[in-house]
């Protein structure tokens, strides 16, 4: 008798997955691939001949379009696009901080990609997602990277990018991929098949900046001037913040806003401990209709372990649209992760080389 394969006995297992992964968004609806329009239709077309896949992390902004083209963006010039750092030494470092953000299905996703390829300098590696592992701490992120100056916006713009997708991946997606009901022994080679769909289409190339056109030019923040020397990193965070900052501001109050950076400054961005005490007490003289919003943002930014599907609940009582929902934990997640970046440190010119 012929052994089986161990790949082509969880094929059908992977087609399934890729076919059906958007059904595992929770708390909104994603716009399926065939009833997309205009910016969403745009962007899942880029997606799908640039990544291989219309993944669930990006799927599940689909109901706001210009956040949508935030996140591809971030995603595409950081990740995907490969200038002075390969593609290795980014998918250990999103890794790295996914692990420590603790989202069990971005480690699971990128991990999986990490082992299907070549790893032509595994000690930089190391120091890499040891320095990422770190990067949301108080002290950790504002020690020198283990990159050269030419490198570290790429690597810093994808610590940046995983600190915000890590947290909308919590809110909205399972804790992996794969279904549960899948064998344990079968889910190593399922997630390997899986990473490999996760490539451009035969005969794309993946060009820096290409995707700058999805959103109006905006100027960068000055918390993010480690980016200014890539064009194409500095591009996608200046236009992604915009977007995102615009879309919240035409509906999100303003107090609820500066709560949330108040807050962001006094706990510099780290998780501000196991209870829910610090968010009585930062909630306390806001309007009772401002308290869903702002308690959700809170705990976006700052706590997503501790969110609730009854803080979700009385959100959506009083914003009951999908779109609102994407766009305040977007603006939440973003803002967060932008704090955590104004931690790193402009590179000198005599950084060690990490590539």
């Amino acid at each position: 008798m012929q052994p089986i394969n161990e790949e082509a006995a969880v094929r059908p297992l992977v087609r399934g997955i890729l076919k059906g992964s958007l059904q595992q968004i929770r708390h909104i609806a994603a716009v399926r691939p065939a009833g997309a329009q205009g910016l969403v239709a745009d962007v899942y077309g880029r997606a799908h001949r640039e990544f291989g896949v219309i993944a669930p992390p990006l799927a599940l902004h689909s109901p706001a379009p210009e956040v949508l083209a935030a996140s591809w963006m971030l995603l595409r010039e950081t990740l995907l696009v490969e200038g002075h750092v390969g593609r290795a030494a980014k998918e250990a470092v999103a890794t790295a901080v996914s692990q420590a953000n603790e989202c069990p299905y971005c480690v699971e996703v990128h991990q999986a990609k990490l082992d299907t390829l070549p790893d032509a300098d595994a000690a930089a590696h190391q120091a890499l997602s040891d320095w990422a592992r770190t990067s949301a701490d108080a002290t950790g992120g504002r020690r020198a990277l283990p990159a050269d100056a030419a490198g570290a916006p790429e690597i810093y713009g994808v610590a940046v990018t995983f600190h915000y997708l890590n947290r909308m991946v919590r809110l909205f997606l399972p804790d992996s991929p794969v279904p549960d009901a899948a064998p344990r022994a079968g889910r190593a080679p399922v997630m390997r098949m899986v990473a490999r769909a996760m490539r451009p289409d035969t005969g794309t190339t993946v060009r820096a900046g290409d995707s700058l056109d999805l959103l109006p030019q905006a100027p960068l923040p000055q918390d993010l001037a480690w980016a200014e020397s890539s064009p194409h990193v500095a591009g996608a965070l200046a236009r992604a913040v915009a977007a995102v900052d615009t879309c919240a501001e035409r509906w999100i109050p303003e107090p609820v806003r500066e709560l949330v950076r108040a807050e962001l400054a006094v706990h510099d961005g780290v998780a501000p401990g196991p209870s829910r005490v610090w968010l009585q007490v930062a909630l306390e003289g806001l309007p009772t209709g401002q308290l869903p919003a702002a308690r959700l943002a809170l705990l976006i930014a700052l706590a997503p372990y501790q969110l609730t599907d009854a803080d979700i609940e009385d959100f959506r009582a009083v914003h009951d649209s999908d779109r609102e929902l994407v766009e305040l934990a977007s603006w939440a997640a973003l803002t967060a992760a932008v704090r955590i970046g104004a931690r790193f440190p402009v590179p000198g010119p005599t950084a060690s080389a990490a590539r």
